[in-house]
Protein backbone atom coordinates (compact mmCIF):
# COMPACT_ATOMS: atom_id res chain seq x y z
CA UNK A 1 0.00 0.00 0.00
CA UNK A 2 1.31 3.33 -0.63
CA UNK A 3 0.27 7.05 0.01
CA UNK A 4 -1.18 8.31 -3.29
CA UNK A 5 -2.57 11.74 -3.35
CA UNK A 6 -4.52 10.16 -6.51
CA UNK A 7 -6.20 8.38 -3.77
CA UNK A 8 -6.93 10.37 -0.91
CA UNK A 9 -10.58 12.71 -0.66
CA UNK A 10 -11.77 15.33 1.30
CA UNK A 11 -14.25 15.09 4.12
CA UNK A 12 -15.33 18.61 4.37
CA UNK A 13 -13.35 20.14 1.62
CA UNK A 14 -11.65 23.70 2.86
CA UNK A 15 -11.84 26.48 0.54
CA UNK A 16 -7.99 27.20 0.09
CA UNK A 17 -5.87 24.27 -0.10
CA UNK A 18 -2.95 22.63 -2.59
CA UNK A 19 -2.01 19.03 -2.78
CA UNK A 20 1.27 18.52 -4.51
CA UNK A 21 2.93 15.08 -4.95
CA UNK A 22 5.31 15.26 -1.82
CA UNK A 23 3.01 18.16 0.17
CA UNK A 24 0.12 19.21 1.05
CA UNK A 25 -1.33 22.68 2.25
CA UNK A 26 -4.39 23.44 4.28
CA UNK A 27 -5.47 26.90 5.14
CA UNK A 28 -7.99 26.58 7.54
CA UNK A 29 -11.02 28.56 8.33
CA UNK A 30 -13.02 30.07 11.28
CA UNK A 31 -15.47 27.92 13.08
CA UNK A 32 -13.94 24.33 12.39
CA UNK A 33 -13.29 21.63 14.57
CA UNK A 34 -13.97 18.14 15.75
CA UNK A 35 -15.24 16.84 19.06
CA UNK A 36 -18.42 15.21 20.69
CA UNK A 37 -20.06 15.89 23.38
CA UNK A 38 -17.96 14.96 26.39
CA UNK A 39 -17.47 18.12 29.03
CA UNK A 40 -18.03 20.96 26.45
CA UNK A 41 -21.33 19.56 25.28
CA UNK A 42 -21.25 20.64 21.69
CA UNK A 43 -21.08 18.57 18.57
CA UNK A 44 -18.98 20.04 15.62
CA UNK A 45 -17.49 17.74 13.12
CA UNK A 46 -16.80 19.90 10.60
CA UNK A 47 -12.75 20.08 10.50
CA UNK A 48 -11.55 19.33 6.90
CA UNK A 49 -10.47 15.84 6.75
CA UNK A 50 -7.93 14.53 3.63
CA UNK A 51 -8.62 10.63 3.76
CA UNK A 52 -7.29 7.71 2.13
CA UNK A 53 -9.45 4.29 2.39
CA UNK A 54 -7.99 0.97 3.10
CA UNK A 55 -8.43 -2.45 4.15
CA UNK A 56 -5.21 -3.74 5.32
CA UNK A 57 -5.25 -4.17 9.04
CA UNK A 58 -1.25 -4.05 9.61
CA UNK A 59 0.07 -0.93 8.62
CA UNK A 60 1.93 2.47 10.03
CA UNK A 61 1.27 5.88 8.50
CA UNK A 62 3.58 8.77 9.14
CA UNK A 63 3.20 12.34 8.39
CA UNK A 64 5.58 15.74 9.36
CA UNK A 65 2.97 18.56 9.91
CA UNK A 66 4.44 22.31 9.80
CA UNK A 67 2.01 24.63 11.20
CA UNK A 68 1.73 28.99 11.59
CA UNK A 69 -0.57 27.97 14.18
CA UNK A 70 -0.91 31.18 16.77
CA UNK A 71 -4.26 31.55 18.21
CA UNK A 72 -6.00 29.39 20.91
CA UNK A 73 -7.43 26.10 19.85
CA UNK A 74 -5.43 26.30 16.55
CA UNK A 75 -5.01 22.56 15.60
CA UNK A 76 -3.60 20.36 12.67
CA UNK A 77 -2.44 16.51 12.59
CA UNK A 78 -3.02 12.91 11.87
CA UNK A 79 -7.18 11.50 11.56
CA UNK A 80 -8.54 8.49 11.20
CA UNK A 81 -12.54 9.10 10.61
CA UNK A 82 -14.88 6.48 10.16
CA UNK A 83 -18.25 8.72 10.76
CA UNK A 84 -18.93 11.49 13.31
CA UNK A 85 -19.26 9.19 16.23
CA UNK A 86 -16.49 7.16 15.41
CA UNK A 87 -12.86 8.62 14.93
CA UNK A 88 -9.42 9.79 16.57
CA UNK A 89 -7.05 12.57 15.97
CA UNK A 90 -3.62 13.41 17.24
CA UNK A 91 -2.37 16.93 16.81
CA UNK A 92 -0.76 19.93 18.46
CA UNK A 93 -3.41 22.62 19.93
CA UNK A 94 -2.28 25.73 20.16
CA UNK A 95 -3.26 27.60 23.73
CA UNK A 96 -1.38 30.34 24.24
CA UNK A 97 1.90 32.35 24.34
CA UNK A 98 3.33 29.74 27.28
CA UNK A 99 2.27 26.37 25.78
CA UNK A 100 0.62 24.19 23.61
CA UNK A 101 -0.87 20.78 23.94
CA UNK A 102 0.31 17.62 22.08
CA UNK A 103 -2.43 15.39 22.60
CA UNK A 104 -4.79 12.68 20.73
CA UNK A 105 -8.52 12.32 20.78
CA UNK A 106 -10.65 9.03 20.36
CA UNK A 107 -14.12 8.86 19.89
CA UNK A 108 -16.30 6.28 20.31
CA UNK A 109 -20.55 5.92 20.41
CA UNK A 110 -20.67 9.72 20.04
CA UNK A 111 -18.53 10.74 22.74
CA UNK A 112 -14.93 12.46 22.90
CA UNK A 113 -12.00 11.86 25.45
CA UNK A 114 -8.94 13.98 25.29
CA UNK A 115 -5.72 13.12 26.40
CA UNK A 116 -2.71 15.63 26.19
CA UNK A 117 0.69 17.33 27.74
CA UNK A 118 2.17 20.59 27.46
CA UNK A 119 4.87 21.24 24.90
CA UNK A 120 6.68 24.67 24.50
CA UNK A 121 4.70 27.26 22.16
CA UNK A 122 7.26 28.10 19.71
CA UNK A 123 7.62 24.55 18.55
CA UNK A 124 5.78 24.74 14.83
CA UNK A 125 6.55 21.03 13.83
CA UNK A 126 5.75 17.74 14.64
CA UNK A 127 5.59 14.15 13.24
CA UNK A 128 3.08 11.74 13.78
CA UNK A 129 2.74 8.01 13.13
CA UNK A 130 -0.39 6.36 13.31
CA UNK A 131 -0.38 2.06 13.27
CA UNK A 132 -3.09 -0.39 13.32
CA UNK A 133 -3.42 -3.47 14.24
CA UNK A 134 -7.08 -4.64 13.83
CA UNK A 135 -9.06 -2.52 15.49
CA UNK A 136 -6.48 -1.47 17.69
CA UNK A 137 -4.37 1.58 17.20
CA UNK A 138 -1.00 3.08 18.34
CA UNK A 139 -0.38 7.10 17.90
CA UNK A 140 2.92 8.17 18.66
CA UNK A 141 4.97 11.68 17.74
CA UNK A 142 8.42 13.06 17.05
CA UNK A 143 10.34 15.76 17.38
CA UNK A 144 12.84 15.12 14.72
CA UNK A 145 11.17 12.04 12.52
CA UNK A 146 13.61 9.80 13.89
CA UNK A 147 12.71 9.03 17.85
CA UNK A 148 9.12 8.20 18.58
CA UNK A 149 7.17 8.36 21.88
CA UNK A 150 3.89 6.69 22.75
CA UNK A 151 1.18 9.05 22.63
CA UNK A 152 -1.85 6.49 22.98
CA UNK A 153 -2.59 2.64 22.46
CA UNK A 154 -6.32 2.83 21.95
CA UNK A 155 -9.53 0.37 20.69
CA UNK A 156 -11.80 2.43 17.90
CA UNK A 157 -15.35 0.69 18.12
CA UNK A 158 -16.48 -0.24 14.51
CA UNK A 159 -12.59 0.17 14.23
CA UNK A 160 -12.23 -3.20 12.22
CA UNK A 161 -12.62 -3.57 8.45
CA UNK A 162 -12.37 -0.58 5.69
CA UNK A 163 -11.11 2.71 7.56
CA UNK A 164 -10.24 6.02 6.33
CA UNK A 165 -7.31 7.71 7.50
CA UNK A 166 -4.91 11.13 6.54
CA UNK A 167 -4.38 14.58 7.60
CA UNK A 168 -6.65 17.79 9.05
CA UNK A 169 -6.30 21.15 9.80
CA UNK A 170 -8.88 23.24 11.64
CA UNK A 171 -9.61 26.41 14.00
CA UNK A 172 -12.10 26.24 16.09
CA UNK A 173 -12.25 29.84 16.80
CA UNK A 174 -11.97 33.02 14.65
CA UNK A 175 -8.46 32.03 13.23
CA UNK A 176 -7.22 31.11 10.22
CA UNK A 177 -3.70 29.32 9.91
CA UNK A 178 -1.75 27.72 7.31
CA UNK A 179 -0.89 23.81 7.46
CA UNK A 180 1.63 22.20 5.83
CA UNK A 181 1.77 18.49 5.65
CA UNK A 182 4.85 16.96 4.59
CA UNK A 183 7.17 13.47 3.97
CA UNK A 184 3.91 11.31 4.11
CA UNK A 185 4.74 7.93 4.20
CA UNK A 186 2.79 4.41 4.36
CA UNK A 187 4.75 1.69 5.46
CA UNK A 188 4.46 -1.87 7.39
CA UNK A 189 3.27 -1.55 10.72
CA UNK A 190 5.94 -0.57 12.99
CA UNK A 191 3.75 -1.16 16.16
CA UNK A 192 5.36 -4.10 17.62
CA UNK A 193 3.82 -7.65 19.01
CA UNK A 194 3.69 -7.47 23.05
CA UNK A 195 5.71 -10.00 23.75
Amino acid sequence: MKFLTGDLFWINEPRQSLIGENRIEIITEPGTDLWQRTYYDFQHDNAPMLQMRTKEEYFSFTVKTSYESSKRFDQCGIVLYLNSDHWMKASVEYENKEFQRLGSVVTNHGYSDWASTDIPADCQEMWYRLSRRGADYCFENSVDGVIYKQMRICHLLEGAGEISFGIYACSPEQSSFRAVFTEMEISECKWTTHV
